[in-house]
């Protein structure tokens, strides 16, 4: 087999690789500081749609960790990229937070509960009955069902809460129709990330701590993948999957040198 290219960008996620619980893992800091000083085209990825870009910047630089807002990436904004590719100046219910519905604002969606083109699912921390209602008869009247992302649950420092996966799982359930997941594992969200930042998969690696999404989502869409310790999957889980990583590493600060 021909040897592989050398990585000249990075994608990397952000909860379990970067920070922890609203603090940063060690070696993050030091990584995105080498990133930066190479000029290496990068990207910070989540599943999480809750969050504009400059609201993640903020909270990142809060923690010590500076990630300039034209390299972040989410969820919610690869799911407006694909509405604007799918169907400009379109309509849709969100149930979701400003992260999401900013993004749909950005590219001239109208956002109503009459008769929209789309449901479009994202993650909040306020999940109602009347809203999920709402959109259940909504599909059923026809219209279309997105979601951002498939994750079950996700972090809090109480425990595992129920996201948009969960919520979606319920939808589906009540009308019979299953949601189109834009991001992670989707290779979508991955190649829509490379393009904004004109990188190539054959030079591109994807940093993670979940097989799943992470791992799985960096393999699909072609490029080398490194399975961080330091956040979901353990050791004694990656052989449950039918696919490996590239690399698996203890955390973020074993791949600084490699940048």
């Amino acid at each position: 087999m021909a040897e592989r290219k050398p990585i000249e960008s990075w994608l990397t996620d952000m909860d379990g690789v970067l920070i922890h619980e609203g603090v940063p893992i060690p070696g993050a800091d030091a990584f995105l500081k080498k990133l930066r000083e190479s000029g290496r085209p990068f990207l910070v990825l989540t599943n999480n749609s809750m969050y504009t870009a400059r609201d993640l910047h903020a909270r990142l630089r809060r923690m010590g960790l500076e990630v300039p807002v034209e390299n972040i990436w989410t969820s919610a904004l690869a799911t407006a990229q694909f509405m604007n590719d799918q169907r400009p100046g379109g309509t849709a219910y969100v149930i979701g937070e400003a992260g999401l519905t900013t993004a749909l604002h950005d590219i001239g969606y109208i956002l109503t509960d009459q008769d929209p083109d789309f449901v479009i699912l994202g993650e909040t921390r306020t999940y109602s009955f009347e809203a999920m209602t709402k959109a259940v008869r909504l599909i059923n009247g026809g219209a279309r069902f997105i979601a951002t992302n498939p994750d079950n649950v996700g972090p809090s420092t109480e425990g595992a809460l129920p996201a948009t996966g969960s919520v979606a799982a319920l939808i589906t359930a009540a009308t019979g129709k299953k949601p189109y997941f834009v991001g992670k594992p989707n290779p979508l969200m991955m190649r829509a990330g490379l393009n904004a930042i004109g990188a190539h998969s054959e030079t591109s690696a994807m940093i993670g701590d979940r097989m799943d999404t992470d791992v799985l989502a960096g393999l699909e869409a072609g490029m080398r993948t490194f399975l961080v310790l330091s956040g979901v999957t353990q050791p004694d889980e990656v052989d449950l999957y039918p696919f490996r990583p590239s690399k698996i590493v203890d955390s973020i600060a074993d791949l600084v040198e490699l940048v």
